[in-house]
């Protein structure tokens, strides 16, 4: 979750309801996903304006057509989000997938465009199993085992190889596959690994595949395989630290592209900056060219053109995404239309033109698709997602602010405050915290938590603590280790903040956040609660030894770099001695937390904890658990629900 008030739902299985199973005709009824604890009966004239918030839509670029000009977009329409086919800008949309669970990693096939490859998760588990749909019979046919975790499929130029990661061979490293579809049985293992490993790119004559080893969000490495014979090269190695210097050595690339010539590589790097820049890497030496200049910010996505002719990128300025587009033998900047104060992303180039695509969303508009022909000077909008009959010019525009914190470092985050005509005086305020750690707060589009600063006159503040991305290398690394609850200071010191500005009231403060954010809810609530009001919590950590030792296999390792290893007894007391759960008793204000049973990440395990710890002090907990969903909710009905026991938490403890 990026930098949005995260809306997740969830429901409770291993404790029975406190509420009756027939509800009153006045009272919204608990969907029967959902299992509550501690959760009053809601009054449905408490929801009343409520529906056009919950009925927005956005919709995201996932593949252009091979051939044609038109596009492949995920949207909602129903429980989830599905692919859908626009065959021309703000033309009609074809749904393509029906299903209740949401669709994910999807391509045209190459060669084939009447054949669609997507992945499918089941209740959340994010064991992500590929298939291919046939469009001409409606039918699609499993490529996958059904059991393990397939990720980042990759069609050959050519449509005939499909590369993919999946950990099928033990559970937990994530090696590297390749297969022909129409040939049943010729699946093939092209790198046994130890990590998490994942196709990039497959090279002009389809007979190199770039792939990316990731390490820690501060570490990873590019390496290309010889398809035919598995042969190993390694792009990017290791830095070597040298003796008697202090500097941290390791170094990060972000993604790959191969040049039209195959002879380079194109990719995103901070090794000799603080920040991500665009390289081009020399194939056979790894000798290194910067291209986006000293620009003091993060390159976020790039791509080329098919005639190898142009680059564009995405540059993270202060949280707002900025188009590049240069042509490769000059380096010349070419002119570019205004786009909204938003972030991008899903940028790529259509086949065999300069046309590139990308998704904006910004806070008057959820994701839309958009096109730009540099060529024509065009810029195409595909998608016009509703906002349920909302007027958005009523949405508020982010301040983004920067307030000082315990060692004088300045925090960056975006305010959005109620209309002051509506809503005069001191505000109360909700402060939501972004996952990751790595995340970022962007200045996108709120969606449905408009409704808490247009009709509940709310403030809404999205701060970006010491560990967010976006800021520097270094920044990311300020929380690593046992540096964990020096982030949690930058909390207190934004409530330290509040308490001097003229429209905020410091003594109506909630604290909200999903998954790490969750985490830092409950740190917050162990720190701070004679400051706040309540707190709402999803997903979250409650103590990091248990997290680590219960987490999916294939992510532990990884976590370990960020968090800690809980094998040092060393580290495993500092863990321990900063869990959430450890000091339950310090949590003196209502707690809501939200968790879906089949989480893969953060397990239901670490919301049991903290939700028996805290009720056992005689603290009101609202405590609920979704049975079919996992690290996030993305069903509606589910989070319709919830968002309507978010809104009861806030009337009941921040408006009072």
């Amino acid at each position: 979750m990026k930098g949005k008030l995260a809306v997740l739902v969830v429901s409770l299985l291993t404790v029975p309801a406190l509420w009756a199973a027939e509800p009153a005709a006045n009272v919204l009824p608990v969907p029967d996903t959902i299992t509550a604890q501690g959760v009053p009966p809601i009054p449905l004239e408490h929801l009343a304006g409520l529906l056009p918030y919950e009925n927005i839509r956005g919709a995201l670029l996932i593949d252009w057509h091979p051939r044609e000009r038109r596009i492949l977009i995920r949207t909602r329409f129903a429980e989830s989000p599905q692919l859908h086919e626009v065959s021309t800008p703000l033309g009609a949309r074809t749904q393509l997938t029906f299903f209740r669970e949401p669709v994910g990693a999807s391509a045209y096939r190459p060669g084939h465009p009447g054949e669609v490859l997507y992945s499918l998760d089941e209740g959340g588990a994010e064991n992500y199993q590929l298939f291919l749909l046939d469009r001409k019979t409606g039918k699609a046919r499993r490529l996958s085992d059904g059991t393990h975790r397939y990720t980042s499929p990759l069609w050959s130029h050519d449509g005939r190889r499909l590369a993919w990661a999946s950990n099928a061979r033990n559970g937990r490293d994530m090696d590297v596959y390749v297969a022909d579809p129409a040939k049943p049985g010729s699946e093939r293992r092209l790198a046994e690994v130890q990590g998490a490993w994942s196709p990039l790119d497959w090279s002009p004559d389809d007979k190199r595949l770039l792939v990316h080893e990731s390490v820690s969000a501060n570490e990873s490495y590019l390496h290309w395989l010889d398809v035919a014979t598995a042969e190993r090269h390694t792009l990017t190695p290791r830095n070597i630290p040298q003796a008697g210097r202090k500097e941290d050595p390791t170094v990060a690339y972000q993604g790959g592209k191969w040049s039209a010539d195959g002879k380079s590589v194109y990719t995103a790097s901070d090794k000799d900056s603080e920040f991500l820049r665009l390289v081009r890497l020399d194939a056979a030496t790894g000798a290194a060219t910067v291209i986006s200049g000293d620009v003091p910010w993060d390159v976020e996505e790039y791509d080329r053109s098919d005639d190898g002719r142009l680059l564009a990128y995405l540059v993270n300025e202060d949280g707002v995404s900025r188009l590049h587009l240069i042509e490769t033998a000059t380096g010349k900047a070419l002119a570019l239309p205004d786009l909204p104060a938003g972030s991008a992303s899903g940028l790529q180039f259509r086949p065999g033109s300069h046309e590139v695509g990308f998704a904006v969303s910004w806070a008057r508009s959820s994701s839309d698709v958009y096109s730009y022909d540099p060529d024509r000077r065009r810029l195409d909008r595909w998608t016009a997602s509703e906002v349920g009959g909302l007027d958005p010019e009523t949405f508020v525009l982010p301040r983004l602010v920067r307030y000082p914190t315990f060692d004088r470092r300045t925090i960056p985050a975006f305010v959005y405050l109620p209309p002051r005509d509506r809503f005069p005086g001191k505000r109360p305020v909700v402060i939501n915290i972004h996952g990751g750690p790595e995340g970022q707060a962007r200045p996108s589009f709120l969606g449905s938590n408009n409704y808490i600063l247009n009709e509940l006159g709310v403030a809404v503040i999205v701060p970006n603590v010491r560990g967010s991305s976006g800021y520097g290398k270094s920044y990311l690394k300020l929380d690593n280790g046992r540096l964990r609850e020096d982030s949690v200071k930058d909390v207190g010191a934004l409530l330290d903040w509040i308490a001097t500005q003229p429209d905020l009231d410091a003594a109506h403060v909630m604290v909200t956040g999903g998954s790490y954010g969750g985490y830092m809810v409950l740190a917050a609530m162990t720190h701070y609660s004679d400051r706040l009001c309540c707190a709402w919590e999803a997903v979250g950590i409650s103590n990091f030894v248990t997290f680590l030792e219960n987490t999916q296999e294939y992510r532990r390792d990884l976590r370990r770099v960020e968090y800690g290893d809980e094998r040092d007894p060393q580290m495993r007391s500092f863990l321990e001695g900063i869990a959430p759960v450890n000091h339950a008793d310090r949590i003196t204000k209502p707690l809501m937390i939200s968790q879906g049973a089949n989480d893969p990440r953060v397990p239901l395990h670490e919301s049991d904890q903290i939700a028996a710890a805290v009720r056992a002090k005689g603290v009101p907990v609202w405590y609920l658990v979704a049975k079919d969903e996992g690290h996030g909710f993305q069903k509606k009905s589910n989070s319709d629900y919830q968002r309507a026991v978010l809104l009861e938490m806030i009337r009941s403890f921040l408006l009072n």
